[in-house]
């Protein structure tokens, strides 16, 4: 079918925004999803139970991830335009080890990056607990062998105090980080009053949205920096000048422009091959049996789409739900301050965000091995369950703070276990396709410590 390209309405209430195609059908050209010919049975049924979640004219359409190459349907911040040069900086830059130029210990320069702790292969989240930064040692499978390093104290590691969050899908949201504190825009306009100076919060004032914001603060709070002898010795001079051609020189190679254009990049890390997007595209065999059953679930009688919606399966509404913080063995550091501990409070400083995080996405959970903003769950499984029977964990947090939606949901153990199958391998997808196959350095990536090294085999 002929796709006639146009910018669609903006969607939902809780301001997940996306642009959309339409093929002659009103749908995007994936199937025959205007009549529904092809969607019979259970696949009808899900169908149905999509368009009535969407509360949106597109339906089902409403829950469709663009493809890498749709850049005109990928959410992008106004002031940072997406083009293919500066989605392919930002690519190389987000592995690129030789901008580890401001480390605490000088032995350690161009040893780490920023997929140190967004690992592809753990769905592009630390493949332990804690996600380790400089300092770390190791690489394993999917890198969860990223340990303290022996030479290092806790003082001088950089970790983090909150579970490491997933880069991708960050288009479908303005804010960034857990909190939601990166970003000057959506659910962040009025807080500029908790941009304190001298933070990485004062980054806001730069007016970007969240993923821009978070990535231009993130070099600076993880010891990357400009490598200008990198950039003028190698293609990346190139490719900063024809991706930011509306920069002067003389401001063209800076902190700023190396995170717009890894924000350009992270904006593209999208789980549409996964088998719920096949389905939607029209391909009724690409989830079985249970996994269909699990997503009738998600849509009816579970109603988890009443929190995570939209092409993502998120949202920009915060709730506490009582999870466990980030503490017991594999953490290091002295523990999480009273500021981070109370989540969208702690950076708002209304005392009716405390103890609420943001609703996260739910693609490609089954690579992570731990899960929460504490990563106190271990399976999806459990996460579910947790859902399920809605009994808080943490006990530090008041029961009147508690999200109304989080109480029993009455789901059996089938239905649990249908339901996990869905999130599970139904939302499931690879991201190695994302990975640069060099970086301009030439050193090993996404780390280039000795162990590391070893791990992946990379000398």
């Amino acid at each position: 079918m002929k796709l006639l390209r146009n910018r669609l309405l903006t969607l939902m209430a809780v301001v997940v925004f996306f642009s959309a195609c339409q093929d002659d059908n009103g749908s995007f050209g994936g199937g025959d999803n205007n009549n529904g010919s092809i969607y019979q049975g259970v696949d009808g049924d899900l169908k149905n139970a999509m368009e009535n979640a969407s509360g949106s004219a597109l339906g089902m359409d409403y829950f469709y991830l663009p493809e890498r190459h749709e850049l005109d349907l990928i959410p992008q911040d106004p002031n940072n335009p997406l083009s293919n040069v500066k989605i392919e900086l930002g690519k190389k830059l987000f592995y690129e080890t030789g901008l580890a130029v401001h480390p605490n210990m000088p032995e350690s320069t161009g040893t780490y990056s920023c997929a140190s702790c967004h690992v592809p292969g753990s769905c592009f989240q630390a493949g332990i607990r804690q996600g380790i930064g400089e300092g770390g040692s190791g690489y394993g499978s999917v890198g969860e062998g990223r340990l303290p390093s022996e030479d290092y104290i806790i003082e001088d590691l950089d970790i983090q105090p909150i579970r490491t969050p997933t880069a991708i899908h960050g288009a479908y949201n303005r804010t960034s980080l857990w909190n939601g504190q990166f970003g000057a825009v959506g659910p962040n306009a009025g807080t500029e009053s908790s941009w304190t100076p001298d933070t990485p919060k004062e980054t806001n004032n730069m007016g970007y949205e969240g993923l821009e914001i978070q990535a231009i603060a993130g070099l600076k709070v993880h010891r990357l920096g400009v490598n200008m002898s990198l950039i003028t010795s190698s293609y990346y001079r190139d490719l900063f000048d024809r991706a930011f051609p509306e920069f002067a020189e003389s401001d063209r190679y800076t902190r700023e422009t190396m995170g717009l254009a890894i924000a350009a990049y992270e904006r593209t890390l999208l789980a549409n091959e996964s088998p719920f997007q096949q389905w939607i595209r029209g391909d009724v065999d690409a989830m079985t049996a249970s996994q269909k059953q699990g997503a009738l679930l998600f849509f009816g009688k579970a109603n988890c789409n009443g929190c995570h919606t939209g092409p993502a399966l998120n949202s920009e509404r915060f709730h506490a739900l009582g999870m466990d913080d980030l503490n017991g063995d594999g953490v290091y550091g002295n523990g999480l301050d009273d500021a981070t501990q109370k989540g969208r409070g702690g950076f708002t400083g209304n005392s009716e965000d405390d103890y609420k995080f943001k609703t996260p996405q739910l693609y490609g959970l089954k690579a992570m091995r731990f899960l929460g903003h504490g990563a106190s769950f271990t399976s999806v499984r459990e996460v579910i369950e947790y859902k399920n029977n809605g009994v808080a964990q943490n006990t530090n947090v008041p029961v009147s703070q508690l999200a109304s939606r989080f109480r029993p949901l009455g789901l059996t153990d089938l239905e649990v276990d249908a339901l996990t199958d869905f999130v599970e391998n139904g939302l499931d997808d690879r991201f190695d396709r994302y990975v640069p196959t060099s970086i301009a350095s030439g050193n090993c990536f996404p780390n280039n410590d000795e162990q590391s090294q070893v791990d992946m085999d990379c000398n």
